[in-house]
């Protein structure tokens, strides 16, 4: 909490108005203004919230200028390397690291709601030849609210056990709509879930196996599944997750709300992005362009061509799990003895970018979504589905903040003030009045 001399001073038209600062547990600072308008008559104007703080929260702590993330406290690198995807998830939707009995508890919870209902099979049906993974995904996330009601939008105070299961069951059924919308993408039967296997591992066999070509499962390749799910776990207040926490706080249920979230994951400039670098390396590849031509028509373009998978709003440095998934990308190539010209060219272009002053100087360094898109291509995963892998990863972050936001005290819905800059008022002329009704 502020102490007495911790404020802020504003002096608006004449007068001085205090609002307190409140320091988080890394010492990040924050105005609180919820008193603005009341005590000034105006609201802040801040495009794409840039400086803005929608809440406090214990889940994540992002330093974008040291390159730092963390969940729960503990490093990501830590975790990448020491974890499961599973126990994050754990981690970061009950606020500790699961004891041996909490873990064996957990994983037993992920395979009994590993199936989804049968008659979910007849949507899956009706969607289109070839329709995009990540639109059956969020319209079957939604429809699981119609199949478990247990968690009512219309009770403001829910049991926490009706939440740790709700919870549960998305974290395994999402996987399940996942691998089965790929199947259904490709015209193949669907693939049941194992309960001799675990999570990532169940994933890949739901994906890759068929009838007449069971899946093998490599080691290598589950650990680096694993390693690139932990990494898209949380990242703080993003797109996503704060469309997730903003239609949450309407009190709809944990599934509707998640479908949002995968609604604006889908983008390019968020969850999207990876499939464009794939898409760009592809151009570099096939047009027989130079990375230093490619880059100097990025520049010459003024905004028109982008340039995948370098830069983010919030890092100022290399982003962590960027260096991660590089390594990791590495590694599985390596062991699989897969041959990726991509992977050559992403190196150049890297190399280029952290020698370049354009780069440099704005802060562009390679990002989460420069290396995963490799990794999914060695692993066998298309482009189609790689919003749908992010989803996936970002699932357990999703359900934590809607649960912190649930929980909060101060849980109110959330409505954004504007500046209206339309016209002043007018009146209709008798030609513009309608006669009849």
């Amino acid at each position: 909490m502020p102490t007495s001399d911790d404020v802020a001073s504003l002096h608006f038209r004449g007068q001085t108005h205090e609002f307190p600062v409140i320091t988080g547990s890394e010492n990040e600072l924050g105005i609180d203004i919820a008193a603005l308008r009341k005590k000034t008559g105006a609201v802040t104007l801040d495009y794409g919230y840039i400086n803005t703080g929608s809440c406090e929260s214990a889940i994540t702590y992002l330093d974008g200028e040291k390159g730092i993330l963390r969940y729960r406290g503990y490093p990501v690198e830590d975790l990448a390397a020491n974890s499961r995807f599973v126990e994050v998830a754990y981690l970061l939707i009950n606020g500790h690291m699961p004891t041996p009995h909490e873990r064996t508890e957990w994983s037993g919870l992920l395979n009994q709601h590993s199936m989804i209902h049968e008659d979910m099979r007849h949507f899956f049906y009706r969607f289109p030849d070839h329709a995009h993974p990540m639109a059956i995904l969020s319209a079957m996330v939604v429809s699981l609210s119609t199949f478990y009601p247990e968690l009512s939008q219309h009770r403001p105070e829910e049991p926490e056990e009706a939440i740790h299961i709700a919870a549960t069951r998305l974290m395994s059924k999402l996987r399940t709509v996942a691998a089965f919308s790929y199947k259904k993408s490709i015209g193949e039967p669907f693939v049941y879930p194992r309960h001799d296997l675990k999570y990532c591992a169940n994933f890949l066999n739901m994906m890759f196996s068929s009838p007449v070509c069971p899946y093998e499962i490599r080691p290598e390749v589950v650990k680096a599944l694993n390693v690139l799910l932990i990494l898209h776990a949380d990242h703080e207040q993003n797109c996503s997750t704060a469309a997730v926490r903003l239609v949450g706080s309407a009190r709809v249920n944990l599934y509707a709300s998640v479908a949002a979230g995968i609604c604006a994951l889908w983008g390019p400039l968020h969850g999207g992005a990876n499939q464009m670098v794939i898409d760009m390396l592809e151009e570099i590849r096939d047009s027989g362009t130079s990375v230093r031509d490619y880059v100097e028509q990025v520049k010459a373009s003024k905004g028109r061509k982008l340039l995948y998978g370098f830069g983010h709003r919030v890092y100022k440095t290399y982003d962590p799990r960027a260096k991660i998934i590089k390594k990791c990308c590495d590694d599985l190539l390596s062991v699989l003895k897969v041959n990726d010209p991509l992977l050559d060219i992403a190196h150049e272009l890297e190399a280029y970018g952290l020698h370049d002053e354009y780069f440099l100087s704005r802060n562009l360094y390679p990002n989460v979504d420069f290396y995963s898109g490799i990794i999914y291509r060695a692993i066998g995963i298309p482009k189609e589905m790689f919003t749908v892998m992010f989803a996936l990863g970002r699932l357990p972050g999703w359900i934590a903040h809607w649960k912190e936001a649930r929980e909060d005290p101060r849980f109110k819905l959330q409505r954004p003030r504007q500046i209206y800059v339309g016209p002043n008022m007018r009146v209709l002329r008798d030609e513009d009045k309608t006669r009849e009704h």
